[in-house]
């Protein structure tokens, strides 16, 4: 592919040479140039098969819209891993702020009737031994014994029930807090895969032409190899060349006329740079009346660049010098 674009180059450079030549030996003068265009390269960050193709060379295609696309399915299968993991994540977050599961807490409702049982049971025994020992039936330390059995069971009682209370709280804070860390994280890595997943079609960036498709439905890409080239509108412009005693006449934002082969009528373009430094004419532009002139290198961009093709030598009308 390359030695084919150098070959196509060098037969444009020849091109161009004889023609500035032939346009330079008789007729009017005018100043030589050639339309010059900046690709945009498109490519996929991911190596795989080109398993689509939305455009074909020579058609124009508008911002937004789908040029090609990457096997898919690997990049789909991460996104589905991703979102797995998230939805994981998000359920043990969320169940690190619930308490424990009805059935647990069943167990602990049946733990606490017990104890208030045994709780009535002390207070009875309390209730009957205290008058006895009163009247001098029972010894003191009888009543001692019975005491100490309710306050037991008084204390149970109230151990158990905040049991209870504790059982339906959920996790520790820093526990919920490094939960829902790690729920973000997952949500993190769940909105990488689907960008990743995204540019593997990636959408054309301005209404432009496709200028070259470097690969075929089935071929294998490696990753950021270019899949194919646009040429942009607004990336169209004429380059020419200027005597430097001429320059005064032309300034950004001028208009100048020019032509082409096969072009129709004369065209417009609107001067965007200037250099600012002088050089010698190009060897690739010498003509008879040009050899060893110092020259300014000017840039227009013209008002309808859609059928100007980069390559395409032009002839550009001279500005009157005030």
């Amino acid at each position: 592919m390359k030695m084919v674009a150098g070959v196509a180059l060098a037969l444009g450079v020849v091109s161009i040479a004889w023609w500035s030549f032939a346009r330079s030996a008789d007729g009017p003068r005018v100043l030589t140039g050639y339309i010059e265009g900046e690709r945009i390269y498109l490519a996929a960050p991911s190596a795989g098969v080109v398993s689509a193709l939305y455009v074909e060379e020579g058609a124009r295609v508008a911002a937004g819209a789908a040029t090609f696309l990457i096997d898919p399915r690997e990049r789909s299968a991460q996104v589905s891993g991703a979102q797995a993991s998230l939805s994981a994540a998000e359920a043990r977050a969320e169940d690190a702020r619930k308490g424990q599961r009805a059935q647990e807490l069943s167990v602990i409702d049946a733990q606490l009737g017990a104890a208030e049982a045994t709780l009535r049971q002390a207070d009875a025994d309390y209730g009957r031994i205290e008058p006895l020992v009163r009247r001098g039936i029972y010894a003191p330390a009888r009543l001692d014994q019975v005491r100490a059995e309710r306050d037991a069971a008084r204390a149970n009682v109230a151990a158990i029930r905040r049991q209870r209370e504790v059982a339906t709280l959920g996790q520790r804070e820093d526990a919920i807090r490094a939960a829902d860390e790690q729920a973000a994280q997952a949500r993190g890595a769940l909105a990488e895969a689907s960008v990743r997943l995204t540019t593997l079609s990636p959408p054309a960036p301005v209404d432009a032409r496709v200028e070259e498709i470097f690969f075929r439905l089935g071929e294998y890409a490696a990753a950021n190899q270019p899949i194919l080239a646009l040429l942009a509108d607004g990336d169209v412009k004429l380059r020419f060349y200027v005597p430097q005693a001429e320059m005064v006449a032309y300034q950004p934002g001028g208009i100048v006329r020019f032509s082409c082969d096969g072009c129709g009528e004369s065209r417009t373009a609107r001067i965007s740079w200037v250099s600012p430094r002088p050089e010698f004419t190009p060897p690739v532009l010498y003509g008879r009346g040009s050899r060893d002139r110092l020259v300014y290198q000017v840039e227009a961009r013209p008002s309808a660049p859609r059928s100007l093709n980069p390559g395409l030598p032009v002839d550009v009308e001279p500005l009157a010098v005030p």
